[in-house]
């Protein structure tokens, strides 16, 4: 090897043998380092050597802090879920002032806008009532509330809003109780527009939430009159509007079976209850001189004589969900007609 070094370069033929013993030595330490070296002849003969490092991956702890530094830095977004039309639900729980919430807001706008989302549904507790200010401030508008909450709505996209309006519609039920003796179970009320009238009344009473129909009608003729009955018909229903805080109201008319006779009746709302025969409360003049209460006794009457078929609740399913609900229909005419 060192016979041929002198004809690779001048620097090597140099009388001085320092140089030849320094060259080898680094010679070695290239040899045994991991770097590359990589040798090339100049124009003028010299041998010019360069080396190279190999590539180091980033140590774990490094991407790690890089990573993590990453997420400091990207914005807070309120937690939120999808709804099935292209929205989202945010229901706040953790306290929070105006001056964090606001930015966290705009961010989280934006970044729904980014997604296509459309409308966002604000559900806020009433311990966050001091940021019911700044919402409406950022363009929300109120939709409901219930007594342990608010709930603010915003549209995002330049479309008219489809945002379905808060519950539209009350339900009430009219309970038409009639015994073997053609005894209708009536009662007077001590508060309300029918109070002071003398008027008697089926009993009558909203619908609570989440409670069916035929369950409710059962409920509001044992809680003012003390008197067990179950489901027979829907008779008819009725349809109005304004008629409480704006709202549209339904009011269902519901034959019942009596299945005790014995009267308790709630002294909070009712003044008096009794049997009454059905000819009898039909006679009032106020019954028979409006309308809506003259078509009920003459529905009433008819479905005594066997001239007339309401609608019965037959349980059904959905394919939407696994809850059972009741569709009311006019069974007789059904099995007939299959």
């Amino acid at each position: 090897m060192l016979r041929s070094l002198p004809k690779l370069s001048p620097l090597l033929s140099a009388p001085r043998t320092t140089n030849i013993a320094r060259f080898l030595a680094n010679s070695l330490r290239c040899a045994s380092s991991p770097k590359t070296i990589t040798t090339t002849q100049t124009s003028t003969g010299r041998i010019a050597m360069t080396t190279r490092a190999p590539i180091r991956p980033r140590s774990s702890s490094t991407v790690s802090s890089i990573t993590a530094e990453d997420h400091v830095r990207q914005p807070k977004l309120l937690k939120s879920t999808d709804d099935d039309y292209d929205g989202v639900i945010v229901e706040m729980d953790q306290p929070m002032d105006a001056t964090t919430f606001v930015p966290i807001l705009r961010s989280s706008i934006s970044h729904w806008k980014q997604l296509g989302k459309k409308g966002v549904w604000i559900k806020l507790p009433i311990h966050l009532v001091s940021l019911v200010e700044p919402l409406v401030k950022e363009g929300f508008w109120y939709h409901h509330a219930e007594p342990k909450y608010l709930m603010l709505v915003y549209w995002i996209p330049e479309t008219p809003n489809t945002i379905p309006v808060n519950a539209s519609h009350r339900v009430g039920i009219a309970a038409f109780v009639m015994n073997e003796k053609r005894e209708v179970l009536v009662v007077q009320e001590n508060s309300g527009h029918f109070r002071g009238t003398g008027v008697w009344k089926f009993p009558t009473g909203v619908v609570d939430q989440g409670e069916d129909i035929c369950v409710a009608a059962v409920r509001e003729v044992k809680e003012e009159t003390g008197v067990d009955s179950e489901f027979v018909e829907v008779l008819a229903f009725r349809q109005s509007h304004k008629s409480f805080f704006d709202k549209s109201d339904l009011f269902f008319v519901c034959m019942m079976r009596p299945l005790s006779s014995d009267i308790h009746m709630q002294r909070l709302e009712i003044e008096a209850a009794q049997w009454m025969p059905f000819e009898e409360y039909s006679a009032q003049p106020f019954v028979q001189k409006h309308d809506l209460l003259k078509y009920i006794s003459d529905i009433c009457s008819a479905k005594i004589d066997g001239r007339y078929s309401g609608y019965s609740a037959v349980s059904t399913s959905s394919s939407f969900s696994d809850k059972k609900y009741y569709l009311y229909l006019n069974a007789g005419a059904l099995k007939s007609s299959l």
